[in-house]
């Protein structure tokens, strides 16, 4: 059943890996809305119109997600609207120039498969200890049970193209919202957002590239291309995406999106496992996702913080743990090569562990690489 047009398919299959990433986006953008004087509809809709277009540049489950080093610094320092977007066009501009010039191509080059996978497997590890300490624990004891329900039920239908697995569990979180807070629909009322081209200074420009650039540039070279150009191999190898094109729709979403008044963004492995693992195989997911909040930023938007009322934490943490785990088990292929799984691992913890990890990842992990192999495989093997 569905139907196909431009290349995406829309079929229940695609609408459930459509909340794929779920787990990962809407905290970030609520807690963002939380602490800063940006106009939520407006936000919100802007993100939904990103992944519109996303969708029909790559018709693959290619996510659009707020920068998560960005996002912390935000949340953390309740940094004004102003420098970050100036922060999102510095960074938008600064990976262009790497676009541009070849440097991104030659480091993707350069750069091993095994560093890649510890890049992954760091992420999938944050993703499964942000789930585990913080969204699964939200609502205490109701919501580790619940958690339970959706984690189990998963796991039932993790694969089943009958009854995709996303749908059960999102559905689940909003008839717990519905019983526990039934005045969750009394949030929704249809509003247009006041909308206001962003006044963005070179003052605000270089401020957001200290502040925000410096520590998401690493990060988002990690992840959300080098890595997102492997998973894109991995379960689509029929497929061609150089990270050439994938360092320009990043740039120009970050570009534009700071004159239109749009969060710093970015692509992301997480983000198509997470489409991938619940069903998302075209941009039909992706698509899906951005009317989702489209839907947001028109009947809810006016109360931000009211979503995570109607969409629990701890079905969130599930979803992200799913996210994790697929990402985590990337290792797989590379697990019966001692050598390579070690520098895997190491630069995996690096990623998780440190500040501007993704980076030290990167560098020891490359480093480690090209060291004669009996260097390591005295103590490692082969």
């Amino acid at each position: 059943m569905g139907y196909s047009i431009w290349g995406l398919k829309f079929n229940r299959n695609e609408m459930s890996g459509a909340f794929g990433d779920l787990g990962t986006d809407l905290p970030l953008i609520v807690a963002m809305l939380a602490v800063t004087d940006l106009n939520a509809a407006s936000i919100l809709i802007i993100f939904g119109i990103m992944q519109l277009i996303t969708a029909l540049v790559y018709r693959l489950p290619m996510p659009v997600q707020p920068l998560k080093a960005v996002a912390l610094i935000v949340i953390t320092q309740k940094v004004s609207g102003a420098v970050i977007f100036g922060g999102g066009l510095a960074i938008g501009l600064t990976m262009l120039i790497l676009t541009v010039t070849g440097l991104l191509a030659y480091m993707n080059r350069v750069i091993p498969k095994t560093v890649i996978r510890g890049i992954q497997f760091g992420l999938g590890m944050q993703l499964c200890l942000l789930s585990l300490k913080d969204y699964i624990p939200d609502d205490f004891i109701q919501g580790y049970i619940l958690a339970l329900a959706a984690f189990a039920l998963g796991l039932v239908f993790i694969g089943n193209k009958k009854v995709p697995p996303a749908l059960i569990i999102i559905l689940l979180g909003i008839l717990y919202s519905v019983v526990f807070n039934f005045s969750v629909f009394g949030l929704f009322a249809f509003q247009l957002p006041a909308y206001t081209m962003p006044e963005i200074t070179l003052e605000h420009v270089v401020t957001g590239f200290v502040l925000l650039a410096l520590p998401q540039i690493p990060l988002s070279l990690g992840n959300s291309v080098f890595a997102t150009n492997q998973l894109i191999k991995d379960y689509f190898p029929e497929r061609k995406v150089s990270v050439g094109k994938i360092g320009l729709t990043y740039s120009i979403m970050n570009i534009a999106g700071s004159f239109f008044g749009g969060l710093p963004a970015c692509h992301g492995s997480g983000g198509i496992a997470g489409h991938y693992t619940f069903g998302g195989r075209t941009g039909g997911s992706t698509f899906i996702y951005g009317l989702f909040y489209i839907f947001l930023g028109l009947f809810i938007g006016h109360q931000p913080q009211a979503i995570l009322s109607v969409f629990p934490k701890p079905i969130l943490g599930v979803i992200l743990l799913f996210e994790g785990i697929a990402l985590m088990l990337l290792l797989k292929d590379i697990i019966t090569d001692r050598r390579s799984f070690f520098i895997a691992l190491v630069v995996g913890l690096l990623a998780n562990g440190l500040p501007y990890g993704y980076l030290a990842g990167i560098v020891v992990g490359t480093i480690l690489f090209y060291l004669p192999k009996t260097w390591l495989s005295k103590h490692f093997g082969r």
